[in-house]
């Protein structure tokens, strides 16, 4: 894994949770778990399709 141990890991986390603190940390992780969420919902929908009526939106552009 990228040449990492298992020192160098959890030296990473000790700091991690010295610089967030120990009630910060689900609260990162829960917002980085629905960040990876949505961009996999949003990479495997299809593009959403305009059904305006070209009338209709020559009027709001003008």
């Amino acid at each position: 894994m990228f040449g990492l141990g298992m020192q160098e890991i959890l030296l990473i986390l000790l700091v991690v949770l010295i610089v967030f603190g120990a009630k910060k940390l689900p609260e990162i992780g829960g917002g980085l778990g629905q960040a990876i969420k949505n961009f996999k919902k949003a990479t495997t929908e299809p593009d959403e399709i305009d059904v305006t009526p070209s009338s209709k939106k020559k009027d709001d552009d003008a």
